[in-house]
């Protein structure tokens, strides 16, 4: 294992291993999954049609799927849809809105039902700084504040979904979205977006009936029917070292499938800080207190996270188990996800490969950030009698 850690990754002539599988693209899906998988845009998705292909080749029907940073929740919907248990896990709000909305989404009557109950409802404050007055017309931000109060994303499979389309649509081009001309995938900050609406005269929102816009944003959502998930599980919300602690039920995991945050790239609650004030979050960007919800620009955090949250998963897995990991191509974030997973996984066969995007295109190009990147690897360790 030790030898085989010191190789380049252009030396490993197994790579191509990785990558020459039968295509399997996100054509398998049916409709209605086909329109659910890429709720909620996020930072550094990861494609679906290479989710649907590991699934199926390293499980079979039945089998559990983990994953303790879903984000969005691609992998664990796509272990739903192909009949396979799942368990995800996913700390910041936003990304577990729309990971367990699209995993069992409520009615589409229940849902616009409830969209018109929080339409009449008066919310108790309504946000005045510049940017909210700018954001957004009088009433899209008194209809705003009063779903931020009212709807109880947490613990209500209704109020959640309807909270996740709200979530989607809530930052766009202007008239496409609630708000003033915005990036639709990330929040800008609010003294920046002020100062260019104000430079290109654009301090007036548009005006929007938000309900009108919803219950087309619905409609086009539910009109090919809801996902089918064949395999049953469940996405957890909070700090998954914590969660896989104490969670029994996440157990004989066939497949341990996901995508830690990459050092030093992103900080969901600064570029995200806007959708997650409609959760209850500050009105402007801010971190969140917890030690996994910055940045990650402190090196010895960030490996303590790896080693806690790899240890913990490895006792959910199946002897047989097959483990696949995408991380960052950079050196460090590269160097302590291998060294991590040789040491947590020490029986396994490692194989590292350079990702399968098209056009070369990194998990962050995919998310709208066009600067140059040295992409993702994948890191797949399987029992060593595979090979």
């Amino acid at each position: 294992m030790d030898d085989r850690l010191t190789q380049t990754i252009t030396e490993l002539s197994g790579a191509a291993r990785l990558t020459c599988v039968s295509p399997l693209t996100v054509s398998i899906l049916d409709d209605a999954a086909k329109r659910w998988a890429g709720v909620g845009p996020y930072y550094a998705m990861m494609p679906t049609a290479f989710v649907l292909e590991q699934i199926s080749r390293f499980t079979e029907p039945g089998d559990a799927v983990l994953d303790p940073f879903c984000g969005r929740g691609t992998i664990a919907f796509a272990a739903g849809v192909l009949g396979r248990s799942f368990f995800g896990v996913e700390i910041f709000p936003v990304g577990w809105v729309y990971a367990a909305a699209k995993c069992n989404p409520a009615s589409e009557r229940k849902i616009t039902k409830r969209l018109d109950q929080i339409a009449k409802d008066k919310p108790r404050a309504v946000e005045n700084s510049d940017f909210f007055r700018m954001a957004f017309a009088p009433n899209v931000l008194k209809f705003l504040c009063a779903a931020r109060e009212q709807l109880d994303w947490k613990s209500d499979p209704v109020d959640r979904t309807l909270m996740a389309i709200i979530l989607i649509c809530l930052h766009d081009k202007s008239k496409i979205g609630l708000s003033n001309q915005m990036r639709q995938t990330k929040a800008v900050h609010p003294d920046y977006a002020v100062r260019w609406w104000r430079r290109k005269h654009k301090t007036n929102p548009p005006k929007i009936d938000p309900v009108e816009m919803l219950k087309n944003k619905i409609k086009w959502r539910y009109a090919k029917g809801r996902p089918k998930l064949e395999g049953k599980g469940k996405i957890y919300f909070g700090d998954c070292t914590k969660i896989l602690s104490r969670e029994s039920r996440i157990s004989d995991v066939k497949l341990l499938f996901t995508s830690p945050p990459y050092y030093e790239i992103t900080n969901y609650f600064v570029d995200q800080w806007l959708r997650n004030w409609l959760l209850g979050g500050p009105p402007r960007p801010c971190s969140g207190n917890h030690p996994y919800m910055k940045r990650f620009d402190n090196k010895d955090v960030y490996r303590q996270l790896l080693n806690r949250a790899f240890k913990l998963a490895a006792t959910k897995l199946r002897p047989d188990a097959v483990v696949l990991v995408r991380t960052d191509a950079r050196e460090f974030t590269l160097k302590t996800t291998r060294e991590v997973l040789a040491n947590i996984f020490p029986e396994k066969d490692l194989l590292i490969a350079p990702s399968r995007l098209k056009g070369r295109l990194s998990q962050t190009a995919l998310f709208g950030d066009k600067q140059k990147k040295p992409g993702e690897i994948d890191m797949l360790l399987t029992p060593a009698e595979r090979r």
